[in-house]
């Protein structure tokens, strides 16, 4: 089914308009990628850093194609096996793509999401669209469409309403700028998923001065209003009233359901007007590296 609102928002993106939509990780606040002045206005609207570039949405590999300098084998068998999805390529960029857009880098981040209706809002705009989540600069991403109305309101032209995203954080984020490849963000497609089609993968996930290579490398980000507390054995914050969220019992047992749930229950919590929240640290292991790295910069406090 086509979506009512998608005509009008593809003519918005044309004119260098704001358009929050879903993909399969969380909304996104989008611009025409190949327009300076739009994308300086998703800036403007989060209060985002211009060190933090911002990932280009596409809807077909030549559409990739044409937006990178290089296309190498390891980038053909990753979007091969994992596009349209949850990935997304850090590759030298052509003179097309706007310094905004990339923290004045030479690279940038592709992706094609696994979503329908942000497929049809990249094709029926006839260019590729650079989004970042769709909210105020490190706070909590947005899964539904009234998280983005409470965070961002009418700051936003059009918001297109396309229900909850199934995946619930934000991409894994690869560049392959370098030999060997870096893993820059974890998601919900891991380390050990990328090597086991293109081989070994080193990770840095802490920005260093100057302009970030990937977006979400801000130290404090996906943060709630409400203070946030990762805990272990049951060692609570002292006074107050909050929430105690555990791995297995008030949060689900699995890796993918939990960050499928994860800022969706955040945003509740924030609702409750709780002094803390705190949350069981999740397991140490590989498969858990994304949820780990989002609960560890909300709860950093600089």
């Amino acid at each position: 089914m086509i979506h009512p609102q998608l005509e009008e928002a593809a003519r918005l993106i044309r004119a260098g308009r704001l358009v929050a939509f879903p993909t399969e990780t969380v909304y996104g606040l989008g611009a025409n990628a190949l327009d300076a002045r739009a994308v300086q206005r998703i800036f403007e609207v989060k209060g985002r850093p211009p060190s933090s570039p911002l990932i280009v949405h596409v809807c077909s590999l030549e559409m990739a194609r044409a937006l990178a300098a290089a296309w190498p084998e390891k980038a053909a068998a990753l979007a091969g096996r994992f596009w349209p999805g949850p990935l997304t390529l850090v590759l030298p960029r052509q003179p097309a793509i706007p310094d905004n857009v990339t923290a004045g880098l030479p690279t940038a981040g592709l992706r094609m999401p696994a979503h329908p209706l942000a497929l049809a809002l990249i094709e029926t705009s006839g260019c590729p669209i650079a989004a970042p989540s769709a909210n105020r600069f490190t706070e909590l991403s947005p899964t539904t469409a009234e998280h983005v109305r409470k965070s961002l309101g009418d700051a936003v032209d059009l918001i297109l309403d396309g229900g909850s995203t199934p995946v619930g954080i934000e991409s894994t984020v690869l560049s392959l700028a370098q030999d060997p490849p870096l893993l820059l963000r974890p998601g919900m497609i891991t380390r050990e998923e990328i090597e086991a089609v293109i081989g070994p993968v080193e990770a840095r996930t802490a920005a260093g001065g100057g302009a970030h290579p990937s977006p979400g490398m801000h130290p404090r980000h996906y943060s709630p209003r409400t203070p946030l507390y990762l805990v272990r054995g049951g060692v609570l914050p002292a006074g107050g009233r909050g929430i105690y969220l555990r791995h297995g019992e008030t949060m689900p047992a699995t890796p993918r359901d939990y960050a499928a749930a994860l800022y969706a229950t955040l945003h509740r919590c924030d609702e409750q007007g709780y002094d803390w929240i705190a949350v069981e640290e999740p397991p140490d292991l590989p498969e858990w590296a994304a949820v780990r790295d989002r609960l560890r910069r909300a709860a950093t406090r600089a």
